[in-house]
């Protein structure tokens, strides 16, 4: 699958104009970069949208967010805002057996009786959630030892219809070591856990060509 990955950048005056305020907003002016690919039966179903990102937050002049998408975005956004600037993917970066990596997560589990959404809560808590979830379903391996929670907060937002969202996050960040190849490609191009339409999922990795998790 070919994935391209971008870096969309707003100064204040596209941060205004754009109204981004929440996560909902964000994901609004992500999207809106993005062909939408689905049907609605598609959409009915489940099937993911193909995009990630990742807000990397800003300061006085702006903000940076990390784009990852299975398709190429626009070059800016409507109204000629912002700047995006885009590269394709190579085959050969999945095919390193360890990697450094960040990721914001959605650390959450689904109750058996309620079926609804759980946030997993304390960071040694999520730690652990995260070690379990890598080797499990993720195709990885994380490096206790290196495994690092930060961030740790709540976001709440208002979504279509005044629907009221709430989404618990964590950055977590370390180093990982390949397990089973395929659901770790998998992992990277669909991302990984819940809340990937908010910001979640996306894993920012770097090959580590040594052969240690040191």
């Amino acid at each position: 699958m070919t994935m391209i990955a971008s870096v969309l950048r707003l100064d204040r005056k596209a941060l205004h104009a754009l109204r981004v305020t929440d996560l909902y907003s964000l994901h609004r002016v992500v999207y809106s970069l993005y062909e939408d690919v689905r049907t609605e039966i598609a959409k009915a179903d489940g099937e993911t949208s193909g995009i990630l990102f990742a807000d990397q937050g800003g300061d006085f002049f702006g903000r940076k967010i990390l784009l990852l998408a299975n398709r190429m975005p626009a070059t800016c956004l409507e109204g000629q805002y912002g700047e995006v600037l885009s590269k394709q993917i190579n085959d050969s970066f999945l095919e390193y057996e360890r990697y450094r990596f960040k990721v914001i997560v959605n650390p959450s589990y689904r109750d058996a009786a309620s079926h609804k959404r759980v946030p997993v809560k304390g960071r040694e808590a999520i730690g652990d959630w995260f070690l379990k979830k890598s080797e499990q379903s993720w195709g990885f391996r994380a490096s206790s030892e290196h495994l690092q929670v930060d961030r740790v907060d709540v976001q709440k937002f208002k979504a279509k219809q005044q629907c009221s969202i709430t989404i618990a996050q964590a950055q977590v960040q370390g180093q990982l070591c390949v397990t089973n190849r395929e659901k770790f490609r998998n992992s990277f191009c669909r991302g990984i856990g819940s809340g990937r339409a908010f910001g979640c999922g996306l894993l920012q990795m770097v090959p580590l060509l040594d052969n240690s998790l040191a």
